[in-house]
């Protein structure tokens, strides 16, 4: 079984009292989900989440400490894929620059709308384990 792994971030922000998170359109499969990418090298879970935020989005984000949260699936045949997840804070007045070449939108959206949103159920398991954890103020 060939074994692949990538990491990324719930990029999200506030705009005032609201709770907002962003969401990519991938445009190889069309699913509305995160911003994530493969390990390069010897790059660590963080920085391969850091650069793949940046390169998918244009954001500098800061991790939220105390976060990790993995999740495995099959993506085809023979392939088993682990992608780790880390929470990561957007500057409010943060301006978005999509990567045109694998992201086809990208939109801020009130934290329940994500949860109707999103493609797979994992990320949707993904988004309630998160807004647990950050609505307990961790």
């Amino acid at each position: 079984m060939k074994r692949e792994k990538s990491c990324g971030a719930l990029v999200y922000r506030y705009e005032g009292d609201r709770l907002m998170l962003l969401l990519l359109r991938h445009r190889h499969g069309g699913h509305w989900s995160f911003p994530k990418g493969h390990v390069e090298g010897e790059e660590t879970e963080i920085e391969t989440a850091l650069r793949e935020i940046r390169e998918e989005t244009g954001l500098s984000v800061s991790l939220r400490e105390g976060f990790r949260h993995t999740v495995e699936y099959y993506p085809k045949p023979g392939v088993r894929k682990q992608v780790v997840y880390f929470l990561g804070e957007a500057p409010a007045d943060a301006k978005i620059v999509r990567q045109e070449e694998e992201i086809s939108e990208l939109h801020w959206v009130e934290w329940s709308q994500a949860v109707e949103a999103v493609t797979f159920k994992n990320d949707r398991n993904l988004l309630n384990f998160a807004w647990e954890y950050l609505t307990e103020g961790r």
